[in-house]
């Protein structure tokens, strides 16, 4: 039996969902039909990114999930926490991120785990390689997200199988999100560091 969700959670997913509605977001493309995929989403801006990923996701069917520090899910923020998403990652444990996201994916039958792919709000536009790693490492797909707070659009890509050849990945993805915000500085700077994995790994 499926256990029932803690009313905080209930209350925090009611108004999300009302926000999201009231700003009037407007989706561009839709999820795959998969059970399993991480969503690498950017540019980070803002702490509202991941409400308005949950928004968007719930309008597609799909309840996403979301790493967190171990210790935020304990005492009475456990339960909220698990309810929200979250999935524990112990960064005292001999096995690394990557690692206990993978054993995640293969322990569920679902999972769509949202991933801010440019790591802080303070970067320069360049990609963390983790979302990559961990896709790979779970033999699931990528599914670039991208977001224009300007026009309050939220979009979704095709998915990409990671081929094991990071640079020319990264910069198929890059070339979509300057695709749908080609003035875009920072998705610039994405398909430069792209091409430099490339051009470093010798694959040009």
């Amino acid at each position: 039996m499926t256990r029932q969700r803690t009313i905080l959670s209930r209350v925090v997913r009611r108004i999300i969902m009302a926000l999201y509605r009231w700003k009037g977001w407007k989706l561009d493309g839709h999820l795959p039909d998969l059970p399993k995929y991480v969503i690498a989403g950017a540019p980070h801006t803002s702490n509202w990114d991941f409400v308005f990923f949950i928004g968007a996701t719930a309008e597609e069917g799909v309840e996403p999930n979301f790493m967190g520090k171990h210790t935020l899910f304990k005492g009475v923020m456990r339960r909220f926490m698990f309810d929200m998403g979250g999935i524990p990652i112990d960064r005292t444990k001999r096995s690394n991120v990557v690692e206990q996201v993978a054993e995640e994916f293969a322990r569920r039958e679902r999972l769509a785990l949202v991933i801010a792919a440019e790591g802080t709000r303070g970067t320069d536009g360049s990609w963390k390689s983790g979302f990559y790693n961990i896709a790979r490492a779970a033999n699931v797909p990528i599914v670039p997200a991208w977001v224009c707070n300007e026009r309050m659009v939220l979009g979704f890509g095709q998915p990409l199988w990671p081929s094991g050849n990071y640079g020319a990945d990264l910069l198929k993805i890059a070339r979509f999100m300057l695709s749908k915000l080609p003035d875009y500085e920072r998705f610039k700077v994405l398909e430069a560091q792209a091409l430099k994995i490339i051009e470093e790994n010798g694959d040009a």
